[in-house]
């Protein structure tokens, strides 16, 4: 049975190939159910926002029926930005997984540390570097063939 990452590594692939930077994540219930799938789409939709961890939030939300996904944990391939770190914070998922850690761009453990901010409302379990080589090997390999 494919594990939340490995969903997540299946999202980031179909990102990579509609040309899309290769994130992807995966949100699922406090049985481990996944509620929502989902890959960048920022180039597809021409919306800055449409990263793969708003987009998966969002669809998680609407299937779960509630705007809370309290209990329920977010896995993403890439180290969440501070945009998508708030919105898991005002998502109030319980956990938050990813992959590559992200020393440029991220906010969970990089740049603005949303999690560690005296005025972040809500503070998931983070567990950062899970099968961190795997996604960062995805991340280099659609850059290198960029440039």
């Amino acid at each position: 049975m494919p594990s939340p990452m490995d969903h997540a590594l299946s999202e980031a692939a179909a990102a990579a190939a509609r040309g899309e930077v290769p994130v992807g994540a995966v949100v699922t219930d406090p049985a481990g159910r996944v509620l929502a799938m989902a890959g960048n789409q920022v180039e597809a939709l021409g919306d800055a926002s449409a990263h793969a961890e708003i987009l998966a939030l969002r669809a998680a939300a609407r299937r779960w029926g509630d705007k809370r996904l309290v209990g329920c944990t977010l896995t993403v391939t890439l180290e969440p930005c501070a945009m998508c770190a708030q919105a898991a914070a005002l998502f109030r998922v319980g956990r938050v997984v990813f992959g590559a850690y992200d020393p440029k761009g991220g906010g969970v453990e990089h740049g603005a540390r949303v999690f560690s901010h005296p005025q972040c409302n809500h503070v998931p379990e983070v567990l950062g570097g899970m099968r961190e080589g795997e996604c960062g090997d995805l991340l280099r390999g659609f850059f290198a063939r960029l440039r």
